[in-house]
């Protein structure tokens, strides 16, 4: 293989790594980042532990443009493969151009997203807005307390917020803090990471099936399904699906292998973006999902005798079409005082 064959093998290996730290990059202590660390402490001297721990703190809890240069060389090592080879073998095979086109166009809208979840205001709350914003939600008692005051900002933490600690700062309707865009996602800017986690998708389902089809046409042309192979053995076999993807892989290792991932990413981003999507119908944030596992769930909240623990009850829904209005316009003080 040659040098930009397994570039691309070790690019897709870590894109992979890391799509799955997209989901838990929220929380304080993710589960990957104590995974990691228990990992490397059985196989890191002694003496360097500390150095990594530092390190990996520094990586996983600390604002970092890191993750976004990741983000951007790996989208566009993506891109320049199919640029100048799928592209050019679809088009020669006289694939329809608004389909060859339809990735870029899906790109052009993604960046676009990025660049406002990146820069938006995700909701901070500063000592001038605090008496706004803590009107805003009620306190539903379980997950968000009344009289709470957050040590490090010093004021009494309005319902549905919460501190990050990577940004140093209280966040209105706070979600989780996202690597990929280095900012926190809050009220402000959820409708944007809400469509950039779907041009995302889409671009990777985008390319899957536009370099599937490719591979389908070639196979289809050539009519190798017909046809037979000679075994290990010396005995004529007839061409399989193992064989065919040898041969595919063998004849456009770049292609097969980028397909995989796009595919592999494509069902990543997809499962994450309906969980996304299912937050936003019930009204929830990936922290209070989080959080109510460990009160439970009903369709009621009662009061527990002091014996029995507090069930959940998500009490800012308020049925599909107005919780998604929420998403893509926060309400207001005004608009909930006329409720």
């Amino acid at each position: 293989m040659d040098f930009l064959t397994l570039f691309l093998i070790y690019l897709c290996f870590v894109l992979t790594t890391f799509a799955l730290l997209c989901i838990c990059s929220g929380r304080k202590e993710s589960f990957l980042a104590r995974s990691a660390s228990q990992v490397l402490s059985f196989v890191i001297p002694t003496q360097l532990q500390g150095v990594t721990q530092r390190a990996l703190h520094r990586l996983f809890h600390t604002r970092s443009c890191l993750f976004v240069v990741l983000h951007t060389a790996l989208q566009a090592a993506v891109y320049g493969e199919y640029t100048w080879e799928v592209f050019v073998y679809c088009w020669e095979l006289q694939f329809h151009l608004l389909l060859l086109l339809l990735p870029y166009l899906l790109l052009a809208g993604n960046m676009g997203c990025f660049i406002l979840c990146s820069r938006a205001n995700p909701g901070i709350i500063t000592k001038s807005n605090h008496a706004s914003l803590v009107k805003i939600y009620a306190y539903d008692g379980v997950l968000f307390q009344k009289g709470i005051v957050c040590p490090t900002c010093n004021m009494e933490k309005p319902a549905r917020s919460k501190h990050c600690s990577f940004c140093n700062m209280c966040v209105h309707r706070f979600d989780h803090h996202c690597v990929w865009v280095n900012n926190c996602i809050g009220a402000f800017n959820a409708k944007h990471f809400f469509l950039y986690l779907f041009t995302l998708t889409a671009m990777a389902a985008t390319i899957a099936i536009i370099t599937a089809a490719f591979l389908i046409q070639v196979v289809l042309l050539s009519n190798m399904m017909h046809g037979s192979y000679i075994d290990d053995q010396g005995q004529e076999r007839a061409v399989e699906i193992l064989f065919l993807i040898q041969h595919l892989f063998l004849t456009f290792p770049r292609i097969v292998f980028m397909l995989g991932f796009v595919i592999l990413l494509t069902l990543v981003l997809g499962a994450y973006w309906c969980f996304n999507l299912y937050l936003a119908l019930t009204n929830q944030t990936s922290n209070e999902w989080y959080k109510s596992r460990r009160h439970g769930c009903c369709h009621h909240l009662t009061l527990q005798p002091h014996d029995r623990r507090v069930v959940y009850k998500n009490i800012y829904s308020k049925g599909v079409w107005m919780n998604l209005k929420e998403i893509f316009k926060p309400p207001t003080v005004l608009e909930r005082k006329k409720k």
